[in-house]
C-alpha cells in the first residue's frame, strides 16, 4: 500500500499525459504481481468494494474528531478522502515517523484487496479503521481513494492502457483486443507483456473491438481532399456504440469500451446473432432502410442516466441503432476491407432479413466541398450535430489516423449567462472552486439555473475566477458556494433541451467557458426566452 500511495500521489502531481505514461510503465515494471494487477484495476474502475460508502468513512471519521471541525476541514479541502486522511487522529502510527515498512505483507495492496473482498456486511469499516490507524496521511488516501473507486488522478482507463501497451511494447489495438477476456489481477495479462508467455486468447466471444475515429475537419483541409473521394453522412446526435453478437453472447459497448448492456435490454434482445456493428445509439423509432424518427438527444439522456430500466422507461424512450459500417458478419473479418465495400456488405445484410431497432444511416449525394457545406448549414435545423466525411476506400483501423475520416460540426451555440454558484473540484482542482452554475434572466427578472460548466478556460483565469467567488459568496452549502450576481460568463453549447432538473426547464448540452466577460454588467446577460429561441 505505501508503493501504491505514492505512485498515486505522484500521478496526481504529474499533469503532462507523458509523465503519467512513465510512471504508469515504471509501476508495472518494478512492483510483482498481483499487487501491479490490483493496482492496474483501481486505475481502470474495476475494483468494487461494495461494503464501503462514503457514509460509512464519514462515519468512521465523525466517531473520532469533532462534527464541527470535520465540517468545516471538509468544505476547506472539498474531498472527502483527503479530508478523512489528514484528520484521521494518529494511532499506532505517528505521522512524524517513517512510514511502515515496505515489506509488510499486512499492509500490502493485495492483502487490503483480499481482506476486503472477503469482508462480510459490518466488518468492512473496522479492518478500514484498523489500517487507517497503522498509515500516515498520504497512505490513508490512497486507501480511501482505493476503496470508494473514485481515485480522479487524471488517469483515465485508455490511458491506463496505453502504459500497459507502452510496457509491454505492443500496439494499444492489441491491448484493448484482449482486455474484456481479463479479469483482476489480469496475471495472463502481465504474463504476455513481460514476455513469458503467447498473447491471452480473446476468444469467440462479445468482446470489444477499437473504435475508429475522426479527426475535426478544418477549412484548411479542403484544399487537399478530392471529393470524389469520399463518402459523406450525417453525424446523429446520440452516443457511438459497437453491437457485439458473437459466441452465443451480446454486448452493448461504449466508446469507451464501457458496457451498456444491461441499460438497453430492447437492444440486447434485438440484436442479430454473429454479427459486430459500429453505430449510433438513438431514441425514437427505427425505420425500414434508414430515415426513422430522431429525438433530441435529452430523451436519450433520460435513459443513460439509469442502469437498469423501468418498464415505463423503455416504452417511453425507445432506442434503437443507425447503423454506420460493419466489422464482422457471418464470421468474416471485415475491417481490411475498403469502406465501399463494407458499406455494401452491410446493406446486403440489412436487406437480407427484418433487423428491428436498427436502420442504416443514409449516404449523402454531394457533388463537390460547397455543396456539402451548405447542407451542413442546415444541421442546426434539423437536429443534426454536423457530418461525416470519410474515404471511400479507408480499412476499418483503431484509433484516429489522420486523413480517412473527418468531422465535420455544426458551429457552436453562445449565450452570456449569470455565474450563481460555484463547487470545489476535484483531484489537483479539489483547493479551487472550478465547477460553475450559471444561469439566465426570467421575464420576472429572477436568475435561474440554466447548466453548469467546468472547462474552457485557462489555469490563470482559474485563478481569478477562484479569487472571485470567494470575494462574492453569500452563502455555503458544504463545498458549494452561492455568490452574489456579478460576473457574466459566455457560455459555448452545442444545443438546448427540455429538462425537468432545473428551474428554467431547459438545459445546455455540453457547456463550456468560452470568455470571462469581466466588462459585461449582469443586466445586459441573456434571457431564458432567448434560451428558448434555440431550441
Amino acid at each position: 500500500m505505501i508503493r501504491f500511495a505514492r505512485f498515486l500521489d505522484d500521478l496526481l502531481f504529474t499533469p503532462q499525459r507523458n509523465g503519467k505514461l512513465r510512471l504508469m510503465v515504471e509501476y508495472f515494471r518494478t512492483i510483482p504481481d498481483p499487487d501491479r494487477g490490483w493496482a492496474l484495476a483501481a486505475l481502470t474502475g474495476s475494483l468494487d468494494f461494495a461494503e464501503v460508502k462514503p457514509a460509512a468513512i464519514r462515519a468512521l471519521a465523525a466517531a473520532r474528531v469533532d462534527a464541527e471541525l470535520f465540517g468545516w476541514s471538509y468544505d476547506f479541502v472539498g474531498d472527502l478522502a483527503e479530508t478523512v486522511a489528514l484528520i484521521w487522529p494518529a494511532g499506532s502510527h505517528d505521522d512524524h515517523a517513517a512510514e511502515p515498512v515496505e515489506d509488510d505483507d499486512t499492509l500490502s495492496l493485495t492483502a487490503i484487496v483480499t481482506a476486503l473482498s472477503q469482508a462480510k456486511r459490518g466488518q468492512a469499516p473496522d479492518l478500514l479503521a484498523g489500517w487507517m490507524d497503522r498509515l500516515g496521511p498520504t497512505a490513508r488516501w490512497a486507501l480511501l481513494k482505493l476503496v470508494t473507486g473514485g481515485l480522479r488522478i487524471g488517469v483515465s482507463a485508455r490511458l491506463a492502457k496505453t502504459a500497459l501497451a507502452q510496457f509491454g511494447s505492443q500496439p494499444i489495438e492489441a491491448v484493448e483486443e484482449v482486455w474484456h477476456g481479463q479479469k483482476p489481477p489480469y496475471g495472463p495479462l502481465f504474463a504476455w507483456l513481460d514476455g513469458r508467455t503467447s498473447r491471452p486468447d480473446a476468444g469467440e466471444g462479445p468482446i470489444f473491438m477499437p473504435l475508429m475515429l475522426a479527426n475535426p475537419l478544418e477549412d484548411e483541409d479542403f484544399a487537399a481532399l478530392d471529393p470524389t473521394l469520399y463518402f459523406a453522412e450525417w453525424k446523429w446526435d446520440g452516443i457511438r456504440v459497437q453491437l457485439a453478437a458473437r459466441g452465443g453472447e451480446k454486448r452493448i459497448w461504449s466508446r469507451g469500451a464501457d458496457d451498456a448492456s444491461a441499460a438497453f435490454p430492447e437492444m440486447i434482445e434485438a440484436m442479430p446473432a454473429d454479427v459486430v456493428l459500429d453505430g449510433e445509439l438513438l431514441v425514437g423509432e427505427a425505420a425500414s432502410g434508414s430515415g426513422g424518427e430522431v429525438r433530441p438527444f435529452n430523451d436519450l439522456q433520460q435513459r443513460l442516466n439509469r442502469k437498469v430500466p423501468s418498464v415505463a422507461m423503455l416504452k417511453e424512450y425507445p432506442a434503437f441503432v443507425r447503423l454506420y459500417d460493419a466489422l464482422y458478419i457471418g464470421g468474416a473479418d471485415l475491417r481490411g476491407l475498403p469502406l465501399e465495400a463494407r458499406r455494401q456488405h452491410l446493406e446486403d445484410w440489412y436487406r437480407a432479413a427484418p433487423r428491428p431497432r436498427l436502420d442504416l444511416s443514409p449516404l449523402i449525394p454531394f457533388a463537390d466541398w460547397a455543396e456539402l457545406g451548405r447542407l451542413r448549414d442546415g444541421a442546426r435545423e434539423a437536429g443534426i450535430e454536423g457530418l461525416m466525411v470519410k474515404r471511400r476506400d479507408s480499412t476499418y483501423v483503431s484509433g484516429r489516423p489522420k486523413g480517412p475520416w473527418f468531422k465535420w460540426k455544426r458551429g457552436a451555440l453562445t449565450l452570456d449567462c449569470v455565474l450563481m454558484y460555484a463547487q470545489r473540484g476535484h483531484g489537483k482542482r479539489s483547493s479551487f472552486y472550478s465547477d460553475y452554475t450559471f444561469g439566465a434572466w426570467t421575464p420576472a427578472g429572477e436568475l435561474v439555473p440554466v447548466g453548469k460548466a467546468y472547462s474552457g478556460f485557462t489555469d490563470e483565469e482559474l485563478l481569478l475566477l477562484d479569487r472571485w467567488v470567494r470575494h462574492h459568496t453569500t452563502k455555503r452549502f458544504g463545498p458549494v458556494r452561492e455568490v452574489e450576481p456579478g460576473l457574466v460568463l459566455e457560455i459555448a453549447f452545442d444545443s438546448v433541451h427540455t429538462s425537468t432538473r432545473h428551474k428554467s426547464g431547459l438545459a445546455m448540452r455540453f457547456p463550456r467557458v468560452h470568455r470571462i466577460r469581466w466588462d459585461k454588467p449582469i443586466a445586459e446577460a441573456d434571457t431564458v426566452e432567448n434560451l428558448k429561441r434555440l431550441m
